[in-house]
């Protein structure tokens, strides 16, 4: 699973990276990934940093605070990064493969800086094992305008085969209930004028797209296949200002 991010702004911003698996055990999830490893690389993909089990470093940092994980398998890394576009990159160790979880979070919200962007890529299936890409407002910024693409087929121009051919987008609150939905991003008028207004029009009709405007809270973009399709796929979300 590759997660990218980016930071934007004009100052250095502290991020806490977690790959989780076994956890996931507690949500009902079986075919967990065992034994996670985080990778962190920097926009040109030179290694930044490495963490298999979250004992093995920084521990201290970690230990007792809410990003300490239930399970010392599972990986987690603190790190201060200029702005820049970075990414995380999630594997099984030994090369052992299940479900799993990329988590980026902002440990800094007074520096001059934020998470503007983070990008996930993944092959998604069905059922309970689409894609799901959980995002929080936090609550000094006010309502946010956001927008939330998914991506298949033009992923076909990376040298990928296997993509998802029709991706579908769907925006949930933090009861589960669906806010908005999306096929084909241009079927809505409104907001695909907003997505090109910002630069973010998509490179093929049969992608999906969502432009909204939304109060602090959690929420969660499900990408799927549409008629159960299935393939390699990205979910992106940006914090639009």
């Amino acid at each position: 699973m590759i997660g990218g991010f980016i930071i934007d702004g004009t100052a250095q911003k502290k991020v806490v990276l977690r790959g989780m698996g076994p956890s996931l055990a507690s949500s009902g999830i079986t075919n967990f990934l065992a034994d996670p490893v985080l990778e962190l690389r920097d926009s040109g993909g030179v290694l930044l940093q490495k963490n298999d089990d979250w004992r093995d470093d920084q521990e201290s940092q970690i230990q007792g605070t809410v990003f300490q994980p239930s399970d010392d398998r599972e990986s987690v890394m603190i790190s201060t990064l200029a702005p820049g576009a970075y990414t995380a990159l999630l594997t099984g160790k030994d090369g052992t493969t299940g479900v799993g979880l990329v988590e980026v979070y902002d440990d800094d919200t007074g520096a001059a800086s934020e998470l503007a962007n983070i990008a996930t890529r993944g092959f998604v299936q069905t059922g309970n094992n689409v894609m799901i890409a959980g995002f929080m407002l936090g609550v000094n910024n006010g309502n946010r305008n956001i927008a939330v693409r998914g991506i298949g087929p033009s992923l076909t121009q990376f040298g990928l085969t296997n993509v998802l051919a029709d991706p579908t987008l769907e925006v949930h609150n933090g009861n589960g209930s669906i806010m908005v939905s999306n096929d084909d991003w241009m079927s809505d008028p409104v907001s695909a004028g907003q997505l090109t207004a910002h630069g973010l029009a998509l490179d093929d009709p049969k992608e999906s797209g969502i432009f909204i405007t939304l109060p602090q809270g959690a929420y969660t973009a499900i990408l799927a296949g549409a008629g159960g399709g299935t393939g390699i796929g990205v979910v992106e979300i940006y914090s639009i200002q």
